[in-house]
C-alpha cells in the first residue's frame, strides 16, 4: 500500500447501549454521538465505535489490545474508578507479567474483553 494510514476504529456492540456508553465514559473516552443508536469514542487519539447492536457469539469473541504507557500505573486509576463496582457485569483482571510485557483485563458489561498492556521492547509491538 502506498497511501498513508490514518487511524484504526474498529466497531463495537453493546447488550445494552446506555449502560455501555456510559461505561466508557466513566473510562475517561469522550463520546461523540453520531446516529442515535452509534457513537465514536476518543481517549488521547484512539477510537472506536460503539453501536446499539447485540450479537452474543460476537460480543463473546471481541477482543482489544490498548497499548498503555506504564501497565501499573494504569491499573491504579483503573481500580480507582470502581467500575467493577458500578456495572454489574464488569470483571478486572490485575496485572500480569509475561516475557514480552505487561497487561491487565477489563470485562465491559456486555463482556467485550479489553487487554491494557505494555511491551518490553519495540520487537513485540
Amino acid at each position: 500500500m502506498t497511501q498513508s494510514i490514518k487511524s484504526i476504529r474498529p466497531f463495537i456492540g453493546a447488550k445494552n447501549f446506555q449502560v455501555s456508553r456510559s461505561f466508557y465514559r466513566d473510562l475517561g473516552f469522550e463520546e461523540i454521538i453520531l446516529e442515535p443508536k452509534l457513537s465514536l469514542f476518543s481517549l488521547q487519539g484512539t477510537r472506536f465505535y460503539l453501536q446499539d447492536y447485540y450479537a452474543k457469539d460476537w460480543i463473546d469473541n471481541t477482543m482489544i489490545f490498548m497499548e498503555v504507557g506504564n501497565t501499573d500505573e494504569f491499573w491504579k486509576e483503573l481500580i480507582a474508578l470502581q467500575l467493577n463496582e458500578k456495572y454489574e457485569d464488569v470483571r478486572l483482571t490485575p496485572v500480569r507479567t509475561m516475557e514480552w510485557g505487561k497487561e491487565c483485563f477489563v470485562h465491559d458489561p456486555s463482556g467485550i474483553l479489553w487487554h491494557f498492556g505494555e511491551f518490553f521492547n519495540d520487537e513485540n509491538k
